[in-house]
Formats: structure tokens, sequence, C-alpha cells
């Protein structure tokens, strides 16, 4: 089962990557007919917009099978991969990475069918690539789980919320980036700002909760496995202060009103948050949370 879940992942891999290719194909056709449309138009202000035309909606399409073969591979490997180890597949760094990645392209996919949006593939789609290039790099062999991991119903539970949370968070960022580098004056096909607004606040809100449950069940399992609810540890620190930041976005959001580049740049900020408490907690900070599987 092992070498079946390596099987599938390099399927996931070459998906993805394929599938990076296909959409960049689908965005310059678009803009390209985009230009022709707009050629020599009187009173043009210069704006580039986006034309879907047969043959781009053809190329949207095939982008779209190859993202959802994408994800359907990731989560094979992941089912082979518990079956191999009799867990769920989140005890070490390269299971977390694949896991991450696939949080990632199941969110862009939902959110792809929500909003109608394939530009925000050639944000979230490269960094789920790099999630799984990374794991690729790190993969080593099946290893008995840690006394503080050896529960299998917090261990699954407590990751796939913390999944659901770090692949939406992934959309947010998407979503903050396409909005930031969008220039004065035009668009160069992106989505409108107030879609890409929008998305990156419908991404908080569903990511936000899941957030929320991964650090109550994290303190549930703390409280199991090691006597206390909460110790400072620092991946519990830095869980912390990201679950402030979209908080605070949120607030800002919701209650100030903030819209457009303030609160693209939470996003940002959030996001940041997000990989420095995946990253450099579990690779360099020591503490109870140490269970990269890296030596």
């Amino acid at each position: 089962m092992d070498k079946m879940a390596g099987y599938a992942f390099v399927a996931a891999m070459f998906s993805t990557g394929l599938a990076i290719f296909v959409y960049l194909l689908y965005a310059i056709s678009g803009l390209r007919a985009a230009r022709m449309q707009t050629a020599g138009a009187p009173g043009s202000t210069g704006a580039m917009g986006f034309v879907s035309g047969p043959r781009t909606a053809s190329m949207g399409r095939y982008a779209t099978i190859l993202g959802w073969l994408a994800v359907v591979a990731l989560l094979m490997s992941l089912v082979f991969r518990a079956i191999a180890t009799g867990h769920g597949p989140f005890a070490n760094m390269y299971e977390f990475s694949v896991a991450f990645a696939f949080g990632i392209l199941a969110a862009y996919m939902w959110f792809e069918r929500r909003y109608h949006q394939r530009i925000l593939a050639l944000v979230a789609l490269p960094v789920a690539l790099a999630m799984m290039l990374y794991a690729w790099t790190i993969q080593g062999p099946i290893e008995p789980l840690v006394p503080a991991l050896q529960n299998n119903l917090l261990l699954t539970v407590h990751v796939a919320v913390a999944i659901v949370a770090y692949g939406s968070f992934s959309i947010a960022f998407a979503a903050a980036v396409l909005y930031l580098i969008q220039p004065e004056g035009g668009r160069w096909g992106l989505p409108k700002p107030q879609v890409l607004d929008e998305i990156g606040y419908r991404a908080v809100v569903v990511g936000f909760p899941f957030l929320s449950l991964t650090i109550i069940l994290g303190a549930v399992w703390a409280d199991v496995a090691w006597g206390s609810y909460w110790s400072w540890d620092p991946k519990e620190t830095a869980s912390l202060v990201t679950w402030l930041i979209y908080g605070a976005y949120l607030h800002a959001r919701v209650m100030r009103g903030w819209r457009g580049n303030r609160a693209a740049w939470l996003l940002m900020l959030g996001f940041a948050a997000t990989l420095f408490t995946y990253f450099f907690i579990n690779l360099f900070a020591p503490g109870l949370h140490s269970y990269a599987g890296l030596s």
C-alpha cells in the first residue's frame, strides 16, 4: 500500500503541474481574445479584460478536469498511506505536507465551482505543487507513532480540521495576491476587485472556525497527552497568533468596513503566519510538537 500511495502521489504532482500549464494557457487565451476584441475600439482606456471564447472555454474545462484528477490522486495517496500506516496519514512532516497540498487543491476546486474564477489557480495551484515538491524531498519510511500521537481519533480529526483551515487560507491568500497586483486603470484579465475581496472574505469565513476547532481539539489532546490544556508551546503560541490575525481581519472587515488593500494585506499577513507556524515551528523551534520526523 505504501507503494500505491507513492504512485498516486506522483500522479497528483504530474496532474497539478499539467493543470497549472493549462490554466496558464486558459488565461493567455482569454487575454488574447480580449485584445483582439478591443483592438481599435474608440475611447478605449487601455484596461485589459478577459473574454472566454470557445477555445478559451475548452481550455478552462480541461484545466478543471486536471485539477479534479489531482484532487482524487492525492486523496488516494492519503488513503493508501493511512492503510499502510494503520492510522491517519498526519504523523510526520511528509504526511502533513501531502495533506496540506490536498487541502489547497480541494479548497481551490470548491471555490472555482462556487465563483467560476479560474485565474485563482495561477496562485493557488503553484502553492500546492510547491508543498508536494517539498514533501517529495523529505519522504521517508513508515515509522511507529511517538507516544503523544498514539490517539488515532484525535490525530485524524485534529489535523483534518487544520487542513481545511490551511486550504481555505491558501485561497484567501491567492485572492489577496491577485487583488494587490491589479494595476490602476487596468485589470490584466484578473477578476474584478470586489469579487477577489469577496472570495478572500468567504475563504476566511470557512477557515476561521476550523482553525478555532483545531486549537480547541489541540488543547483537549494536550490535556490527554501531557496533563495540561495549554503550555505556551511554540506551536500553540504561533497557532494562537495566526488565529488572532484572522480574527482581526474578520473584525476589521465586518465591524470597521475594511475593504481593498488593507484587507488584502491582512490576508497576506495571516498566510505568512500560517506558513511560519507550519514550517518554522515544526522544523526549528523545540517544543512539545516536534514531530516532523526529520533529522
